[in-house]
């Protein structure tokens, strides 16, 4: 299961990347909203996705609010379930 949320985490944080880096510049430079309707909406479901992912996993194995909260605030940073992906990868060894 934690494979899965890292997996998850890693293409939740490349839509993240792709809607503040494409789809925002192609809306207000080029007047092109729909770039962000599609983008935005696949964000959000991964987004919803990672949570409730995040949510079962801190119940199945017993994870401490701090880890969760460490874990939910870095997917609001840009590049941050990238940097959390190695911390994942520790908890899945043990």
């Amino acid at each position: 299961m934690i494979k899965i949320l890292r997996i998850l985490g890693n293409i939740e944080g490349v839509s993240y990347l792709l809607l503040i880096g494409v789809a925002m510049p192609l809306k207000y430079f080029y007047d092109t909203p729909e770039a962000v309707k599609v983008t935005g909406m696949a964000h959000g479901l991964l987004f919803v996705a990672y949570c409730l992912l995040l949510a079962l996993c801190m119940g199945k194995f017993k994870w401490s609010f701090g880890f969760g909260a460490y874990l939910f605030v870095a997917t609001l940073i840009p590049f941050g379930t990238f940097v959390t992906d190695r911390k994942l990868r520790d908890k899945s060894t043990d």
